[in-house]
């Protein structure tokens, strides 16, 4: 484990669009710098994500000065600036987690409600009123931004080789959606995570990521796999009483920034 390195950084600026690859981050005790601050809602505030609307799978996003640019197929291309959302807020929901967000202007949501073929509102991130992630595994003070349960997602490399190694069709780590990539560890290296630090940076190694449909959805055609794979191939190694695991969510204990090659430091 001494030589485990952050091989990769990603970002998803909307919950459940594609990633960006950046060199380096701020880390924020929500997760990292402006990821999942955006998601998309339906009308009775319900999150939206490509279990229902795998058709996301093909919106991209890219950070260009101080916007953000979204791409889809045969849609404009639609840039989003900070000020493009309203002062009040709207009631949202993720899971079990009740919070808000400021609603995006018209246009935005017309945007992405054609593409849906279904009325959708884009909200952005309150950090005056930050959501708490899952208590069951955070401390009282701990929150997250949109993410599922938890600020970030890490995954080795050779997990992902390990899995690839017995699957017909190999599959990408974007299947998966970490934040964190490490490499120079061992396969799985990261289930027996308990603290770490990466540069400055301390983590709490807290719960083993539960996977869902979500990781049989095709990133280039947005299409679910008929085998369900890579699931089915998981569902035979990687049981456990929680459902089935791939990468470890982490809690910052401390803020700072992080980039690519810093040393992946196991404290326990």
């Amino acid at each position: 484990m001494q030589n485990s390195h952050l091989s990769d950084i990603r970002i998803y600026p909307v919950k459940s669009l594609t990633g960006i690859s950046v060199q380096s981050s701020q880390v924020f005790p929500y997760g990292l710098d402006k990821d999942r601050l955006l998601m998309l809602i339906d009308d009775n505030g319900l999150f939206i994500t490509q279990r229902k609307y795998t058709q996301l799978a093909l919106v991209d996003t890219y950070l260009e000065n101080d916007k953000l640019k979204i791409t889809a197929p045969n849609f404009s291309d639609l840039m989003i600036s900070e000020d493009e959302f309203s002062l009040e807020t709207t009631y949202v929901k993720i899971w079990r987690s009740e919070c808000d967000g400021f609603v995006a202007k018209e246009k935005i949501n017309q945007w992405f409600s054609e593409y849906l073929n279904t009325s959708v509102r884009l909200v952005k991130y309150n950090h005056k009123k930050p959501r708490a992630s899952n208590p069951r595994y955070s401390k009282g003070h701990d929150i997250v931004s949109y993410a599922d349960g938890y600020p970030l997602l890490a995954i080795s490399q050779s997990s992902l080789d390990d899995l690839n190694s017995r699957l017909e069709v190999p599959v990408t780590m974007n299947r998966f959606r970490p934040n964190i990539i490490a490499d120079g560890c061992q396969a799985y290296a990261e289930d027996n995570w308990k603290k770490i630090k990466i540069g400055g940076v301390e983590f709490d190694a807290v719960k083993r990521c539960d996977r869902c449909i979500l990781t049989t959805i095709d990133p280039n055609t947005g299409i679910k796999n008929e085998s369900r794979e890579p699931l089915t191939t998981l569902t035979q190694y990687r049981r456990e009483i929680g459902g089935v695991v791939f990468g470890m969510n982490l809690i910052p204990r401390s803020s700072g920034a992080i980039k690519i090659n810093d040393t992946i430091e196991i404290i326990c």
